[in-house]
């Protein structure tokens, strides 16, 4: 789970890289807010919509290489767009980086469920807070670079991928040992407990939060650079505590999804959103940036949960599972960001907050719906036969 992790913590901190670029990118290469916001989409759409793919192929065939590739690929992307001198081409460089995540993310979670054991969302939990840690490293790591060599310093952020891919290469024999001897034949995909429809509306509550999430991740640095006049570094920072506080709140909404109730733990995050962005709005540095921390406590804390959930209504297609609820409906969600770019260019960054005040009462009250998670006893994913009482590590120890 520690390499899983790390890898999980690689590959984000360049998506966490990319909002935390564009306070450089808006005042260096002139771009408008709706420009730099479809750079969020091109992050969005290159590392959250294709996932799906990647774990629909996975389902038949698990490509552990894959974990390999992805932190190595994202690295790459995020350090091309310091050196890129056009628009299509930092583009494109930010949609190199969005393969990598995508290629990671579904075959990481397949064996984050392997070696969960019996408490999913806990041990999912643990995946997640690499993924959470990495996307408020990501400012940490690339603005210091930015402010000392100027843009091209994104090319150091090469180095902490390629060190990832090494490190997750090393253990890459020991991980796929976790593997059901049976997991990858073709006979095995589906199952009767799969659950179509609850697993729709929980992709509709996602896209409703994630639509919240990159919304904040995209305007909180821009709300105060422009509306607050404060500096870029002030403006990270306010991003960084926000996601912090998000890995703070997945390691504790594992838990409490074991020990309570998955939906209670998603209804709990939806009702406080509101509240605490409005609360955000009314207030000024350094008060807005400590209230950020609950914020992102609230907004993020349900990523790890959420994922179990789809592996538990269909666990049948675990990757399938897996590339939906942290690809494409994220994804679905992202594509908020260019509209609320648009919102903000002609009504401002204040209107812009309100908006996203009111979009969690959407996913609240599609919560409403959701059906209870089937809590089976075997492993989620686990083809037939092979029980909760089969061995944690797995018959076949052959890499693929």
């Amino acid at each position: 789970m520690g390499v899983l992790a790390l890898g999980h913590m690689l590959v984000d901190s360049c998506q966490g890289a990319v909002p935390a670029l564009l306070p450089f990118l808006v005042s260096q290469r002139g771009y408008s807010y709706a420009a730099a916001s479809g750079l969020i989409l091109a992050a969005t759409i290159s590392s959250s919509v294709i996932q799906p793919f990647f774990g629909h192929y996975s389902d038949r065939r698990s490509l552990a290489w894959l974990l390999v590739a992805g932190p190595l690929l994202a690295g790459t992307g995020i350090a091309l767009v310091g050196i890129t001198h056009t628009y299509l081409l930092t583009f494109l460089a930010v949609v190199l980086s969005g393969i990598g995540v995508a290629a990671y993310h579904p075959e990481a979670s397949r064996f984050a469920n392997y070696v969960s054991g019996a408490k999913r969302a806990s041990g999912m939990s643990l995946f997640s807070l690499g993924g959470n840690l990495g996307f408020a490293l990501g400012p940490v790591l690339v603005t210091p670079l930015v402010l000392g060599f100027g843009l091209s310093g994104t090319l150091f952020m090469v180095i902490p991928g390629a060190l990832g891919a090494l490190v997750v290469l090393a253990n890459l024999p020991h991980l796929v040992a976790f593997r059901p001897a049976h997991a990858n034949d073709p006979a095995n995909l589906g199952s009767p407990d799969d659950d179509w429809s609850g697993f729709t509306r929980l992709a509709g509550v996602i896209a409703f939060r994630t639509f919240v999430y990159f919304g904040l991740v995209t305007f909180v640095p821009l709300y105060y650079t422009g509306a607050l006049g404060a500096s870029k570094a002030a403006a990270n920072t306010a991003l960084t505590a926000m996601l912090i506080g998000g890995a703070f709140g997945t390691l504790v909404g594992g838990p409490l999804a074991d020990r309570f109730s998955r939906r209670a733990v998603l209804f709990g995050s939806m009702m406080l959103l509101p509240p605490l962005i409005l609360l955000f709005h009314a207030l000024n540095p350094p008060a807005s940036t400590f209230e950020l921390f609950f914020i992102g406590a609230a907004v993020i804390a349900t990523f790890s949960v959420t994922v179990v959930m789809g592996q538990e209504y269909v666990p049948g297609r675990i990757g399938t599972a897996s590339g939906v609820t942290l690809g494409l409906s994220i994804g679905l969600g992202g594509l908020g960001a260019p509209l609320l770019g648009l919102v903000a260019d002609r009504w401002g960054l204040n209107v812009t907050l309100y908006v996203l005040a009111v979009l969690p009462l959407g996913g609240l009250a599609l919560t409403f719906t959701l059906p209870p998670p089937r809590r089976l006893g075997s492993a989620v994913g686990s083809p037939p036969g092979w029980a909760a009482s089969t061995p944690r590590r797995a018959r076949s120890t052959t890499p693929n």
